[in-house]
């Protein structure tokens, strides 16, 4: 068993620690362990995504910090300056199954909390399972964590700035998605018009789209102003769109696209016929009154006629109905329809 060697590679290439870099050059932009990391962080943790920080010092071994809702600020505060912060899931209460898993050869980094809490870590090869389960005996959890750099999958890394909060540590950590993610949304704004390629469309209508390697979501509201069913109606995957940037959440590394902020809004039109009478098909009756679509297409919009305004004890839904268009707000999207009975000679009245 070996001790924890931050500048350790075995034969394969595989990265066991971390290096100062000599270069101004890295791989990507370098994240810092700033407000908005630590909020990213507490949102994992909240969500069961992560349990686990690493701090690396170079030349130093690693500390462990168990993470949890109340413990996070308190961690934050224990960290020294220009440390390398490595997020990865939490540890398993099933320490039977973790040890079983260990590969029968090749580095393995197994980390547990002990019984009073404490939490280490050791990197060993596979072949000493048995004396690794000696070592973690009576252990609450633990995880096993391979140091081959190809089958290395922590969920963040970043650098801790300096007191000051200026990042000064000249190194650079390996780019997980989520930092590749942090970086992109950094290059975005709101309002900003972007093209992408449909990639998914969820059952529950959510149109997923990738703008340049991050994945951004569509919802069924933005993608028309008229009614849709479900954006498969409208949209393909494969299909290329241009949309406007709603919102960026870079908490939870988001991005909401609006395929509608590029379109002319047709209510406003409809608006100018206020007093207009049409014919229309009956959609809808509900207690309240009857929804009548007032354009012949298969997504025109639908107007209201009260239930204080009788619009026939016989209407059906797929009748049609004669109504006059009384008010239309853009604003809440409402239609009000009144009916409009024939008279006697056979004329609207």
């Amino acid at each position: 068993m070996t001790s924890y060697d931050p500048t350790d590679r075995d034969e394969r290439g595989a990265r066991t620690g971390t290096e100062d870099v000599v270069s101004d050059h890295g791989p990507g932009e370098q994240r810092p362990a700033d407000d908005l990391f630590w909020e990213r962080l507490s949102w994992c943790v909240a969500t069961g995504w992560a349990g686990l920080l690493e701090e690396n010092h170079v030349d130093n071994g690693a500390r462990w910090h168990r993470l949890d809702d109340g413990l996070i600020d308190v961690v934050r505060g224990r960290l020294a300056p220009r440390a390398q912060l490595t997020v990865w899931p939490g540890l398993s209460t099933d320490v039977a199954a973790v040890l079983a898993a260990l590969p029968e050869e090749g580095p393995v980094e197994l980390v547990w909390e002990d019984g009073e809490g404490r939490i280490t870590g050791v990197v060993a090869d596979g072949c000493e399972s048995a004396e690794l389960a000696t070592l973690v005996a009576g252990a609450r959890a633990a995880t096993a964590l391979s140091r081959y750099v190809d089958e290395r999958h922590p969920l963040m890394m970043a650098v801790l700035p300096d007191s000051d909060d200026v990042l000064r540590a000249r190194r650079w950590t390996e780019q997980t998605r989520s930092d590749r993610d942090w970086a992109f949304l950094r290059t975005l704004r709101r309002g900003q018009v972007v093209t992408g390629t449909v990639v998914v469309i969820a059952d529950f209508g959510v149109t997923f789209v990738d703008i340049g390697g991050f994945t951004a979501m569509i919802n069924i509201p933005e993608v028309s102003w008229r009614r849709v069913g479900h954006p498969s109606d409208i949209l393909a995957v494969g299909q290329e769109v241009t949309a406007e940037i709603l919102d960026i959440d870079p908490t939870r590394e988001r991005v909401s696209l609006s395929l509608k902020a590029l379109q002319e809004d047709p209510l406003p039109r409809l608006a100018e016929r206020v007093g207009e009478t049409v014919t229309g098909r009956v959609t809808r009756i509900e207690a309240f009154g009857v929804f009548v679509r007032i354009e012949e297409r298969d997504d025109g919009f639908e107007g209201l006629v009260p239930a204080s305004e009788p619009a026939g004890d016989t209407a059906r839904v797929g009748d049609p109905l004669t109504v006059r268009i009384t008010a239309v707000d853009p604003t809440t999207r409402r239609i009000l329809l009144a009916p409009v009975r024939a008279s006697a000679t056979g004329e609207a009245g």
